[in-house]
């Protein structure tokens, strides 16, 4: 049989609308909390560095192209700062084994003082390897990037466009534990569900939702009567989501609240066909989701699929069809051809 190559990480490339940046550094915790401008700086000095991120040589940018639309440096110097002092815990493997690996995110740097001088710069070695290593990525977007106002927003945006393209995969649990070190939400705040909920997760939902071309939701689970685990969902808009995203992108971020708090006054369900698709009048009939036991049972029929990722494609494949009599049965068919045309 012959064997799958994944593309490296360093293989794939920048263009003019997106940015590359290695799965690792996308889930990983913050020991030293960053900043929202920090993260943003961190990517752009990635970005410059690619052509030769994984090698022992120095990397130039120009301070201008960090600054953003600040017109002093101070800010870009005082991130550089933080990210060479800041400690990230990354989860790899060794030797088919899970660990945890403690890098440093910048190493040493060179600045002139001239307003529209030089970063000269250093990727740790450590890290390097890490990289080198990674056959994971996620594709940002320039514009979406900028455009997201919260550091909460834009990790989030950064773990969807990380797993957005997986093909049986459309969810994911985390601890509450989990959720927090990759948002990077500093040691000791927002320490129940209701504040992380309120402050962190709801804007950074409404955010990626406007802005993204992904759907997202973050819906909490609970183990007695306290919340514990969330399950990130997400899929991708279809070409009407798309489009809206993109006008919210182009106009002033004022009156970006109200026109969020609008859309999450009436969401489109995750069940209207995973993608923003129309939900067939015929599958209204029978609730929000096919029965518990339809699930319990593809799963014991094809395990390794995302149920709910195929139950989206067959809920985009039946719009128009004229609707079978038994939903769940129906649904089970449709996943066995699936199965037998996508083998694991």
């Amino acid at each position: 049989m012959a064997r799958t190559v994944r593309l490296r990480t360093v293989e794939a490339r920048p263009n003019a609308r997106s940015l590359v940046k290695p799965g690792e550094l996308v889930d990983l915790v913050e020991v030293t909390p960053l900043t929202l401008a920090d993260r943003r700086i961190y990517n752009q000095l990635l970005e410059a560095a690619w052509d030769a991120i994984d090698k022992p040589v120095t990397h130039v940018i120009a301070k201008a192209d960090l600054r953003g639309s600040h017109n002093s440096n101070d800010r870009v110097g005082e991130s550089v700062e933080r990210l060479m002092t800041a400690i990230v815990k990354v989860q790899t493997e060794v030797d088919g084994e899970p660990a945890v690996e403690r890098v440093q995110l910048l190493g040493g740097n060179l600045e002139t003082l001239r307003r529209d001088g030089l970063l000269e710069y250093e990727i740790p070695a450590r890290l390097r390897r890490i990289i080198g290593h990674s056959t994971v990525f996620a594709r940002l977007q320039r514009e979406v990037m900028f455009a997201l106002s919260s550091k909460y927003a834009l990790t989030l945006y950064e773990m969807v466009q990380k797993r957005g393209n997986l093909r049986w995969k459309s969810s994911e649990r985390f601890s509450l534990d989990q959720i927090r070190g990759v948002l990077g939400v500093p040691k000791g705040k927002l320490t129940t569900w209701s504040n992380l909920n309120l402050r962190a997760i709801t804007p950074a939902v409404a955010e990626v939702n406007a802005l993204s071309d992904y759907m997202v939701e973050i819906v909490p689970a609970k183990t007695g009567r306290r919340v514990t685990h969330v399950e990130l969902r997400w899929w991708r808009k279809d070409g009407q989501g798309g489009d809206a995203a993109a006008r919210e992108r182009s106009v002033a971020r004022g009156g970006r609240e109200e026109r969020e708090a609008a859309r999450a006054a009436d969401p489109v369900p995750p069940a209207a066909g995973q993608g923003g698709r129309p939900r067939p009048a015929w599958l209204d009939r029978v609730g929000e989701a096919l029965r518990t036991e339809t699930y319990e049972t593809a799963r014991l029929r094809h395990p390794g699929y995302d149920v709910y990722f195929v139950e989206a494609e067959w809920r985009a494949w039946a719009k128009g069809r004229e609707a079978p009599k038994d939903p769940d049965r129906a649904f089970l068919a449709f996943l066995r051809k699936y199965a037998e045309a996508n083998p694991l």
